[in-house]
């Protein structure tokens, strides 16, 4: 995919250039208008002042100007409205500037912009408002940058942007409400080395088709990282480090076609809840290790579809919490185990099915019987399982949250 993306950019900067190879000689003599020293007018509409020291954004350039490259120049704050005598750009090139700040409503005003492309800069953060009142933008290219943090409201008012590309920045924290105010993003490809993902997050961040977050390492999935992601076609969390999964870590993520959960290492799952009035249709959890499973009521998921297969679970007294689980919905017991597989001393990497439940105690009699010296009967926990059940039932049929029900365990 990064190859993918960077073939994109780069076919896009060739596309910026198209027909100044072949019209070169006969335009330049044409132009019947004072050309900025410092640049090549090809004609009106399609202007490139490329390598020229520029220190400032040239002031006398035409009113119908299409297409403006301003590489290798020296930038080193983009102000705001800059560019708000242009109104007629479609495609506006500031790569390898020495850009290191872009304020608040840089580029408002350009109504008709297709293409941003801001690459090659010692750019260390994407402040407030600095890409706001965005419309209609094809592409949004930032990669290859020093990205380093993205503030709240960064993208605020922006909407009908088919692809923001973020990709080869050091991006390690995405701070509450990054995204808030973007609306119909059609792919949203964050870089690989993000560490730290604040609550509310995405909040605000609506109609996305593709939201893609690889490569992570992070300490955890924070209480409602993802409350206000909203109208996803598919969000992929995929070959990452996630740390401990806190409670409420998807609590307000709404309307998803496809939830994909794939090849991640998950040191912990205090609660993973997917309830009915989030909207889920399917949701995929493929090939992840978890290292400590979710106690029972932890794991709920109200989606129209699940498929859950190719995961690692522990599989000492934790497997009777895997088990009994939503982890297991839609599929017997007996096929989950086929298609899922061990994390123990005794029974690593072998499918689940070959261990003998009947030999392993459950956790919460084990402990009852390490602090106490004897076992209790499954009736209490068998009372706590029928306990959270209804109260999950009845939440569900009442279409509110399942998010504060308490887990089983708060039964016993």
């Amino acid at each position: 995919m990064q190859i993918w993306i960077y073939s994109t950019s780069l076919c896009l900067t060739l596309m910026f250039f198209a027909g100044a190879v072949g019209g070169i000689t006969t335009v330049a003599t044409k132009t019947d208008f004072a050309c900025v020293a410092e640049c090549m007018c090809l004609s009106k509409t399609q202007i490139l002042c490329n390598t020229g020291g520029l220190k400032g954004i040239p002031s006398k350039l035409p009113d119908n100007l299409e297409e403006l490259s301003l590489s290798k120049n020296n930038y080193p704050v983009v102000r705001g409205d800059a560019f708000s005598h242009l109104r007629s750009l479609k495609r506006l090139n500031l790569d390898a500037n020495n850009i290191q700040e872009i304020q608040r409503f840089a580029f408002r005003g350009l109504n008709k912009l297709l293409i941003l492309q801001i690459q090659q800069n010692p750019l260390s953060y994407i402040g407030e408002f600095a890409f706001a009142a965005l419309q209609n933008v094809s592409t949004l290219i930032l990669a290859h940058n020093k990205i380093g943090y993205i503030k709240g409201r960064a993208f605020a008012g922006s909407t009908q942007i088919q692809n923001i590309m973020l990709n080869n920045n050091p991006l390690k924290v995405i701070h509450s409400n990054a995204f808030s105010g973007l609306t119909y993003v059609q792919n949203l490809i964050l870089p690989i080395t993000i560490t730290s993902i604040e609550p509310d997050a995405f909040n605000g961040l609506e109609h996305v088709g593709f939201l893609k977050m690889t490569y992570m390492d992070l300490k955890g999935l924070m209480p409602f990282t993802f409350r206000g992601l909203r109208y996803v076609h598919r969000l992929l969390i995929q070959t990452s480090d996630l740390g401990v999964v806190h409670r409420n870590a998807f609590a307000g993520l709404e309307h998803v076609n496809n939830l994909d959960v794939v090849s991640n290492k998950i040191d912990a799952i205090d609660q993973f809840r997917l309830c009915a009035n989030a909207s889920i249709v399917t949701f995929r959890f493929h090939k992840n290790h978890v290292l400590r499973a979710p106690d029972y009521g932890d794991a709920v998921f109200r989606v129209n579809s699940s498929s859950i297969e190719g995961n690692h679970f522990p599989c000492d007294c934790q497997i009777h919490l895997v088990l009994e689980s939503d982890f297991v919905q839609g599929a017997s017991v007996n096929e989950f185990r086929r298609r899922n597989y061990c994390i123990s001393t005794e029974f690593n990497g072998k499918s689940m099915d070959t261990v003998p439940l009947e030999s392993i105690a459950t956790c919460h009699d084990r402990l009852t019987k390490d602090n106490y010296g004897l076992a209790t009967s499954p009736r209490s926990r068998d009372l706590a399982l029928v306990l959270s059940s209804l109260a999950l039932y009845v939440l569900n049929a009442l279409s509110l949250s399942c998010n504060d029900l308490p887990s089983a365990s708060s039964y016993l």
